[in-house]
């Protein structure tokens, strides 16, 4: 099979996300990178496109989209692995010119770009993703599919974590991760906005519920820090289903703890992003089942996401490179995934999130609903 071909916006030299999309891009050769506007610096990003071996390398994403519309051999689609303030124009200019976009998480920084976005793919022929990678997981496709037919019975309690620590002193300007995320012109928002999303996304896509209201009670624990570094929300789903989200990046001692528990009357089921392999199954008043990746107990659909035999550790990387073969596969129309590949509503919902829990906040915890504008 011919791969698709793929373009970059963002992602040069220095960049850590963008070599997660480049990695997890072609792994099952379903995708090889032919162009790329690597740098809004025209000098860095020729200096990046020399060291991928890229001949189509672009000084401006716009210059690109238009090239690439034109060619009979033009990208497929753009992978934008730019900070979350450059997402919205250059989706759109790729969008407007045709050509699918595969871009990173959250939607955007503010609800203003979020809407110029939703705009501009309503009016598109071109299919638009973003990627949250944990829902590549074979596990959570597990669990997903496991709360579907009820296993769990009627739902009750959702509770999901992301806890980190890597945030815990002030950043240090030569830090590119961490003076961008930690500058609200740039990241829109902090530890909500960078792993709160993640975790947010994470329980609606297993669970399917989304939440009517929230109440949150965001932090700067480090002084002087612009945005927030510490979260703890309160969710209320429908159907009387509660939740609890919390994600901290001043958590000494964890790495990258995102952690999800479901329950419901009938069992319960807790997973692990440190362990993505394992499933944590529990029936009332039976002993707790552990699920593993690739083996017998495991749906078509978790198998599906499984590249290696049960025993070796498969997770991050290989969660990025399902998102891209679903990815592929809706393009080819080879296979619909758009029930399992987020989309842009996912990207709405997140920053509806977002936004709830900013106001929540600053009114010192007062419940504030949960809507897509």
């Amino acid at each position: 099979m011919t791969p698709l071909k793929l373009g970059m916006v963002g992602g040069g030299k220095g960049a850590f996300i963008g070599a997660v999309h480049r990695i997890a891009a072609r792994l099952d050769g379903q995708w090889q990178l032919v162009a790329g506007a690597l740098s809004s610096d025209p000098q860095r990003a020729a200096a990046s496109a020399q060291e991928l071996g890229l001949d189509r390398s672009y000084a401006d994403f716009r210059q690109m989209a238009q090239a690439e519309a034109a060619r009979d051999d033009g990208i497929d689609a753009v992978a934008i692995v730019t900070p979350n303030h450059m997402h919205a124009d250059p989706a759109i200019a790729f969008l407007e010119a045709g050509i699918h976009v595969i871009c990173d998480k959250p939607l955007s920084a503010t609800a203003e770009d979020a809407a110029r976005i939703k705009a501009a793919a309503e009016a598109s022929s071109a299919h638009f993703i973003l990627t949250h990678n944990y829902t590549g997981y074979p596990m959570i496709r597990q669990a997903r599919e496991m709360v579907q037919a009820g296993e769990l019975g009627k739902l009750r309690l959702v509770q999901v974590e992301y806890a980190q620590d890597w945030l815990t002193e002030p950043a240090d300007a030569d830090n590119k991760q961490a003076d961008w995320r930690t500058d609200p012109a740039r990241s829109g928002a902090g530890a909500i906005g960078d792993i709160g999303t993640h975790a947010f996304n994470l329980a609606h896509f297993v669970t399917g519920e989304v939440p009517s209201h929230l109440a949150a009670d965001l932090s700067s624990m480090v002084p002087g820090r612009q945005v927030d570094d510490n979260a703890h929300i309160l969710l209320r789903y429908g159907n009387g289903v509660r939740g609890m989200l919390w994600a901290s990046q001043v958590a000494v001692g964890n790495e990258n703890g995102l952690r999800l528990r479901v329950y419901g009357d009938k069992g319960g089921l807790e997973w692990s992003q440190e362990h993505p392999n394992h499933l944590y199954f529990s029936r009332f008043g039976e002993p707790t089942q552990v699920l593993t990746r690739g083996s017998a107990a495991t749906s078509e659909t978790a198998c599906a996401a499984t590249r290696i035999p049960p025993g070796h550790p498969e997770g991050y990387l290989e969660g990025f490179a399902t998102i891209y073969k679903d990815a592929a596969a809706l393009i080819r129309k080879d296979q619909d995934r758009q029930d399992l590949l987020p989309e842009l509503s996912d990207g709405l919902l997140g920053m509806a999130f977002i936004s709830a829990a900013l106001k929540s906040s600053d009114s010192d915890g007062v419940w504030q609903p949960v809507s897509i504008q």
